[in-house]
């Protein structure tokens, strides 16, 4: 029996140029949130980061670049990979999370949105292109993928351009160790209907979200600088309790996606999961295992670009997922029919994921 499936046809990234090392950090100075100087060599805490993250450099846009500017290449990649007529897209749907953000202000810039700005950037002039933006946290792009879906499998849409896009360097407090973590990056891909006879594309989906005290365990705030201007906010987390959440919460997320999917853990070939921090990561995806009285290595299984890229929050999954199908992850690899887990978690605290038949 003929079936509609959702199956993404063709994947973009951009990943800056310039290249952001931690021993550019040696010097800088680091404050507590209580704005007390953080004691200790420079490179004793540049290693202690690494060693806790993964993070050896990360990827910074261009003074040139906005985060609209990265989108599009992404999305032009995607567009040019599915070998589509770009006036056929029905929605552009751009998960992100300050907007463009212009090197010499922290103010972010949202009007017109991301999408209306690279709809325009590609040229685009069917009106029922219809291009809106969502804000999900680092969950974005996966959110994005699943609301594509959604509007695929009702047939109000045919094919999708879905976009996960920062600018995270704009918006970081350089007195803050956590700005370490945050990168540049885009990602995209074409989502489309494809009728086939058997299951492909997305098979399921979960999400998650809990807004009680874990609303605000990423936020914005002021420097951690003594005598800053409390007026000028920049991106803040509570590291500890962001860890704790994805390990207690991420896993069974995973499952519930798998599950419904009516197939077996030991089916699953990759783990695509948000670069977030190399031992989170880890954690989150063994545990997932454990769920299933399983206890293994995960590295065959998920590949990582957290090492040279960094966290770019709604970026890192869509940027992943399109270096592996170039072949740019050493050692990953993904084939026909192989079977896939994305997942994510991120501000808000939201938390989704899609098992996904390549």
């Amino acid at each position: 029996m003929t079936r509609i499936n959702t199956v993404i046809t063709g994947t973009g990234s951009y990943v800056p140029s310039r290249i952001v090392k931690n021993s550019d950090f040696v010097k800088q100075v680091f404050f507590e949130k209580d704005q007390t100087a953080i004691e200790g060599d420079g490179e004793q805490i540049v290693n202690k980061f690494r060693d806790i993250t993964g993070i050896s450099e990360r990827r910074w846009a261009s003074g040139e670049q906005n985060t609209s500017d990265i989108a599009a290449i992404a999305a032009h990649e995607a567009i040019k990979q599915a070998g589509i007529d770009p006036e056929s897209i029905d929605q552009i749907i751009v998960a992100h999370n300050f907007g463009d953000v212009f090197p010499d202000t922290i103010q972010t810039d949202v009007l017109p949105s991301l999408a209306s700005r690279i709809k325009h950037k590609l040229n685009i002039q069917s009106p029922t292109c219809i291009p809106y933006d969502i804000i999900f946290g680092c969950p974005g792009w996966i959110q994005g993928i699943i609301q594509a879906d959604a509007y695929i499998k009702s047939g109000l849409a045919k094919r999708c351009l879905v976009i996960g896009c920062d600018t995270l360097s704009r918006v970081i407090d350089v007195y803050d160790r956590d700005s370490m973590i945050f990168s540049d990056g885009a990602g995209a891909a074409i989502v489309e209907a494809v009728e086939s006879d058997e299951p492909t594309g997305i098979l399921s989906t979960a999400m998650v979200s809990h807004t009680n005290e874990e609303a605000y365990y990423l936020y914005l705030g002021k420097s951690n600088a003594p005598d800053s201007n409390p007026s000028t906010r920049y991106i803040k987390m509570h590291g500890r309790k962001i860890y704790e959440y994805s390990l207690s919460n991420v896993p069974a997320a995973m499952k519930v996606a798998l599950d419904k999917s009516g197939l077996q853990v030991h089916d699953v070939k990759k783990v695509l999961i948000h670069q977030a921090n190399e031992k989170m990561d880890e954690a989150i995806v063994q545990r997932f295992y454990k769920l299933y009285g399983i206890r293994r290595d995960v590295s065959d299984v998920m590949p990582m670009s957290i090492h040279q890229l960094g966290n770019s929050s709604v970026a890192t999954v869509p940027t992943l997922y399109d270096m592996i199908l170039k072949g740019q992850i050493s050692n990953h690899r993904i084939y026909k029919g192989d079977l896939l887990l994305f997942a994510s978690v991120g501000a808000g605290m939201n938390i989704n994921a899609i098992a996904y038949r390549q």
